[in-house]
């Protein structure tokens, strides 16, 4: 198997009619999923979508993938292809049609609706060609065929990418539900039927790599949402991700058959629910869907609520009903259902919003405790299906974080393939499909691009250090006026002390640390402002560590007398 390895450096020229992918954003992380393929000079994407901060990433709003590698040949862009509609494969797309508005997004139905909406917030039209499973088109020198497959979003595709240098499969995000509530299973002949032509490399979902067995089919849920429905005194309050197109089916069906009217709650629920609802892939019976005011007239046992937020986002409905910032009031006899996963990372987030619902005296029914979710990914026993239906020449492992996409690479093994045809990249590491051989030749930049409100890429890990640093340790202003002559001080600095426990007086010993920093600085014949900036701040830190064993934020501002 081969390991991505550190001292990587940036890759050769690519051989004549051999095929180059590079992840952007995918391996390593669940989230901003992109592929690139290169070949004969011509680039084609697929996927491009954002990954959501964590606690450690403070004031940033969304993670993109870093188009560094590609931002110099972006008219070499033959189309990006996405495979579905969740965020994390989609919502990069308007930062990427910034750069060049006119590059081609090639999808299912469902797929371009979502993005059309999210891409008239950024006042972009972007240029749609829609496809369906069956279809083949050519995106010279790619041709790409699309294959159905099951997810927890309608109208998912895999893409076979053919080449001069071999076929790629790229599943997307897949399971393998036998009974979906949609009827569109994962299209296993075509999968063979491409295997038998001759699979040289397939890139495949690892997220549940590490769960043994089969995924539960979405169907297995509706006893426990009947089971909710039937028995709640008052009123029942779902929390879903707003793309869940399958999952809210469900619970219309049910509220329905209990004789409950149903309100959407949340901008980006009632806009993708519109567009589902529009294009006849939620099915809504009539008269069942009101607006919140008309249901808040009703006796609560008739109404039902479907709002975002199941993963403690703190903008998100659910969270600020929990925290008693929200027009609806949960409160006592009311029925929370949240019918999601948890994302790694945020199960604090979800445990502080349960805590908050259930203090309102709310009932809370969550996977915990109730069947009510099942993810939207193939584990083990799939996979080796998979595996051992394609029969590929080389394996890629995509879609997950280091552990999972090991996991799956060691399923790909025990099927027989041989490890050295295995390849374990992660973002940015190159590889290269010469002559039916997978090999990594590489490494390009692939760093974490952060969203700060309107700016892009201007957050850098230094700036969230400062921010940590910010809110952990405080922040303390050290104003000192220095005779311009002497490069003394003229007076007793200020210091301005903000979030740091210790009362000013505490910073007394701190004046003979900088007017030693000013000698040290006179003797060098350093007398600028800026370079004495610097030196004081650094002593006064160190100072300040050894007195306090806290690190503040030190912020000096040197004045000439």
């Amino acid at each position: 198997m081969s390991h991505p390895h550190p001292e990587l450096q940036a890759p050769p020229k690519l051989p004549s009619g051999a095929l180059r992918i590079v992840a952007l954003g995918g391996l390593g992380e669940i989230g901003r999923n992109m592929a690139v393929f290169e070949h004969e000079g011509k680039l084609l994407i697929v996927d491009c979508g954002v990954l959501f901060p964590e606690e450690h990433q403070p004031g940033v709003d969304v993670i993109l993938p870093d188009f560094t590698w590609i931002r110099d040949r972006l008219d070499k862009i033959v189309g990006v292809v996405l495979t579905h509609g969740h965020e994390d494969h989609i919502g990069g797309v308007p930062y990427l049609l910034r750069e060049r508005p006119d590059i081609p997004l090639i999808g299912s139905r469902l797929t371009l609706a979502l993005i059309k909406e999210k891409l008239k917030e950024h006042r972009i039209r972007p240029e749609l060609r829609e496809v369906k499973e069956g279809d083949r088109i050519d995106l010279a020198p790619f041709d790409c065929e699309f294959v159905a497959v099951n997810h927890s979003i309608p109208d998912g595709l895999a893409v076979a990418i053919r080449t001069r240098a071999g076929m790629v499969l790229h599943t997307g995000d897949f399971k393998m539900d036998q009974f979906p509530l949609d009827g569109r299973i994962t299209d296993l002949r075509g999968f063979a039927r491409l295997g038998e032509e001759g699979v040289d490399l397939f890139m495949t979902d690892s997220t549940n790599a590490e769960v043994p067995g089969f995924t539960t089919s979405e169907r297995d849920l509706s006893p426990a949402i009947e089971h909710v429905f039937r028995t709640a005194p008052r009123r029942v309050i779902v929390s879903s991700f707003a793309s869940h197109v399958h999952r809210i089916q469900q619970v219309l069906d049910t509220a329905h058959a209990h004789g409950r009217k149903v309100a959407f709650v949340g901008r980006s629920m009632v806009r993708n629910m519109g567009v589902a609802g529009d294009l006849g892939y939620l099915k809504v019976p009539e008269g069942l869907i009101v607006p919140l005011d008309q249901l808040e007239r009703l006796p609560a046992n008739k109404a039902t609520l479907i709002c975002t937020g199941s993963q403690g986002e703190p903008l998100a409905a659910l969270s600020r009903m929990a925290s008693r910032d929200h027009k609806i009031r949960v409160g006592k006899g009311d029925t929370i259902l949240m019918a999601s996963s948890v994302i790694p990372g945020n199960e604090n987030a979800i445990s502080n919003v349960i805590n908050g619902l259930t203090r309102w005296g709310a009932n809370v029914v969550h996977k915990g405790n109730a069947k009510v979710h099942v993810s939207g990914h193939a584990s083990a026993g799939e996979l080796v299906y998979c595996y051992n239906i394609v029969k590929p020449r080389n394996v890629m492992p995509v879609h997950g974080e280091y552990r999972h996409l090991r996991a799956n690479a060691d399923l790909a093994i025990a099927t027989g393939m041989n490890p050295d045809n295995v390849v374990l990249a992660e973002d940015g590491v190159v590889v290269d499909l010469v002559k039916g051989r997978a090999k990594v030749s590489g490494k390009v930049p692939a760093g974490l691009v952060f969203v700060d409100a309107q700016q892009v890429g201007g957050v850098t890990e230094a700036t969230l250090k400062d921010r940590r640093t910010l809110a952990e340790e405080g922040v303390v202003t050290v104003l000192a006026i220095v005779d311009a002559d002497t490069g003394k001080l003229a007076d007793r600095p200020d210091f301005l002390v903000r979030g740091f426990v210790h009362e000013p007086k505490a910073f007394d010993p701190a004046v003979q640390v900088i007017e030693k920093t000013l000698a040290r600085a006179a003797g060098e014949g350093i007398g600028d402002a800026h370079q004495l900036e610097q030196m004081i701040s650094r002593d006064v830190s160190r100072w300040a560590h050894k007195t306090f064993r806290r690190s503040p934020l030190i912020i000096p501002v040197v004045v000439d007398a």
